[in-house]
Order: C-alpha cells, then sequence, then structure tokens
C-alpha cells in the first residue's frame, strides 16, 4: 500500500474519529473484552468536535495517514512529549503506515527539542511499539477501565523519561 502523510486538520475530524472508533473497536478487543461499559468510556470522546478542537490546539502535533483520498490513521503528539494518539485502521495495519506515521512523529519531536516520547499503549499495540526501540516502564491503569504499558523512547543519546509523566494525561477527558 501507498500512504501520504500530511498535518491533521479540523476538517480531518470525522474520518480520523472512524479511525479512531473502528480501531479500538476492531482492533483491541484483547484490551476492551468486548464489555460494553469500557467500549463507551474509551469512545465517548472520540467524536468529531473534540477530535477537531484536538487537531486545532496549538500545542499539538497531530498527522493522518492518507490511501488514496481516505484517512487510515492518525497520530497526536503533545508538547509534552506524549504520544497521546497513533491508530491505524485494521486493514491497513502491518502494511508500513504506522511505523511511516511514528517515524514522522519521532522527527517533529527532535525538531522541537522533546527528548523523549512516553506513552500508554494497548496490549494489542504492545509489540509494535516494543519493535520499534520503544521500553517498557510499567503499567497504567487508564480512565476508561484498561490496563496500559507505559512505554518510552529516548531520541537523543542519554535522555530520560520524566517521572511525572507516569499518570495517564488528561487527553481522555470528555
Amino acid at each position: 500500500m501507498h500512504f501520504d502523510i500530511r498535518p491533521a486538520t479540523p476538517a480531518d475530524a470525522a474520518a480520523a474519529c472512524q479511525v479512531l472508533r473502528r480501531t479500538i473497536a476492531e482492533s483491541c478487543t484483547q484490551d476492551h473484552q468486548d464489555d460494553p461499559a469500557i467500549l463507551d468510556a474509551w469512545l465517548g470522546n472520540k467524536h468529531p468536535p473534540m477530535v477537531a478542537a484536538w487537531f486545532e490546539s496549538s500545542t499539538n502535533y497531530s498527522l493522518v495517514v492518507l490511501h488514496g483520498d481516505a484517512v487510515v490513521g492518525v497520530s497526536l503528539l503533545t508538547a509534552a512529549g506524549k504520544l497521546a494518539l497513533c491508530y491505524v485502521l485494521p486493514e491497513a495495519q502491518r502494511q508500513g503506515a504506522g511505523r511511516a506515521l511514528l517515524q514522522r512523529v519521532e522527527e517533529h519531536a527532535l525538531a522541537v527539542g522533546i527528548r523523549t516520547i512516553h506513552l500508554h499503549s494497548t496490549a494489542a499495540a504492545d509489540p509494535f511499539f516494543a519493535a520499534l526501540g520503544y521500553r517498557r516502564d510499567g503499567n497504567v491503569r487508564s480512565p476508561y477501565g484498561v490496563d496500559t504499558m507505559l512505554f518510552w523512547k529516548p531520541l537523543v543519546a542519554g535522555a530520560e523519561p520524566d517521572a511525572k509523566r507516569k499518570r495517564f494525561c488528561n487527553c481522555n477527558s470528555n
């Protein structure tokens, strides 16, 4: 598959929401176990106005992955170095879209002086981040009831994660 990556805009919010919602529902069953309460909580803030606001924020760096004209992936990096979103549609997974997306995020992070990236991974995405050099650093319970793995990656030699970043971010508030 050929992919194009570009900055996300508020006009991408509806398509990005579909990526988020479908990927969570279809690819993260190991995490949510088809529990309606967990799914409702996890998907609760994945609606176009909220995603548009995330994309509009000057403190976030958001990208979309396109296959043709269709949005098949989305990412969001905060100014604090938190990878808050990194999702690819199930049919586009294992095709290089996620790897390319993450590479662009890391390049941007370095360009703006972020020395480490940290994230909370689902069990489903754990092998993906581990294969790309992210280091596991314990588990954190998400606000929506899923155990996540804390990962971090130094982008420059000698960089260490900020211990205060271990709590779950407020990016999941409604």
